[in-house]
């Protein structure tokens, strides 16, 4: 055989292995059926409105390794509202995405997933992210954790808030930077600081009324309450149609055990903005704590008439029928659930 025939066979041989390769990479690469490769607008629309089947179609769309980064981030917007391992595996398989973005809608996820306690265990790897918006996110998602929930990752968290602490010192000034600031004193419960850094960010943001409430939290564990009711009223006074202020109002009254002023707040606070889920709640909680039963099943069947997918407004309201003794009503919002989600763990607990 002569050697230009050698090097010719040699040469064949070598694109005939590296096409068998090329055929087997290709042939184990997930495919994704058409049906789910369209079918993205469709279960966005499901999980928004707390359709049939759901939580089926979010995990489909989820699972697929060609979704761009902004629906994958959209998609874990509502995450939340449809738990169970499938989605817990899911939002754990992205805080390892390699987009920054997607890592923060999961770290979102993970945030309404889990409680706290088992939290820090699925974000405290992010403490070290390489991404510094990430790893600040993570910081977030941790503070108010006690030292045993955050078990091995207290330390981490220590350490991230000091260089946290230590970039916003060294930033041009803003509100946002002092507000932050502030959030990260409070956690470590050094209350003069986070004082300070609260009076600046109204100094420089006099609007901004999470600020305000910040800093009437700040007062009372001060034990400075009648500073604190001053400062809230002389807001009120001003902005007597803001329903943020009446519902920090109500649940700073109900703080104080002034639970019958606090309904009136909490009230007023729906009245302003009838849409607001998280103000029904929690006057619906507050009724509930009242004994007004009836009037608490209302705000909750309200909720979920306006916000079909919201869970926990669900979950609730069945609890309380359940307390109530109205079995029919109990049933047909436990088929709705299983509907939307077979998996989620409330029917597994046989709620």
């Amino acid at each position: 055989m002569s050697q230009s025939r050698r090097y010719l066979l040699i040469s064949l041989g070598l694109v005939l292995a590296l096409c068998v390769a090329w055929l087997s990479l290709r042939s184990t690469a997930p495919v994704v059926p058409e049906a789910i490769k369209h079918g993205y607008s469709e279960a966005l629309t499901a999980a928004r409105a707390g359709q049939p089947g759901a939580a089926r179609v979010l995990y489909q769309q989820l699972g697929r390794p060609d979704l761009s980064v902004k629906r994958r981030v959209w998609l874990h917007a509502e995450l939340p509202n449809y738990p169970s391992p499938q989605a817990l595996k899911l939002a754990d398989a992205d805080l390892q995405n390699q987009s920054p973005e997607v890592r923060l809608a999961a770290i979102k996820s993970v945030t309404g997933l889990v409680p706290g306690g088992q939290r820090s265990l699925l974000l405290g790897p992010l403490l070290d992210d390489e991404d510094q918006t990430v790893r600040f996110a993570a910081i977030n998602a941790l503070l108010g954790l006690s030292p045993d929930q955050l078990g091995l990752y207290f330390a981490p968290l220590q350490q991230g808030i000091d260089m946290w602490e230590q970039a916003l010192k060294s930033q041009p000034e803003s509100a946002a930077n002092y507000a932050q600031l502030a959030r990260l004193y409070l956690h470590n419960a050094e209350l003069k600081q986070a004082q300070q850094a609260l009076e600046l960010t109204l100094r420089l943001d006099p609007g901004n009324l999470p600020a305000l409430v910040m800093q009437i939290e700040v007062l009372d564990r001060q034990g400075q309450s009648d500073a604190a009711r001053q400062l809230l009223a002389r807001q009120l006074k001003a902005q007597p149609d803001s329903a943020y202020l009446q519902h920090a109002l109500g649940l700073w009254l109900l703080h104080h055990d002034q639970r019958e002023y606090a309904l009136l707040g909490l009230s007023k606070a729906v009245e302003l903005e009838p849409d607001n889920k998280d103000y029904r709640y929690d006057l619906a909680t507050t009724l509930h704590s009242a004994e007004e039963l009836e009037a608490a099943q209302k705000q909750l069947q309200e909720i979920v008439q306006r916000h079909p997918a919201d869970r926990k407004a669900r979950v609730l309201l069945i609890n309380y029928w359940k307390e109530s003794g109205q079995l029919q009503n109990v049933q047909i919002l436990l088929a709705q659930l299983e509907q939307m989600n077979p998996d989620d763990p409330s029917l597994q607990q046989g709620l």
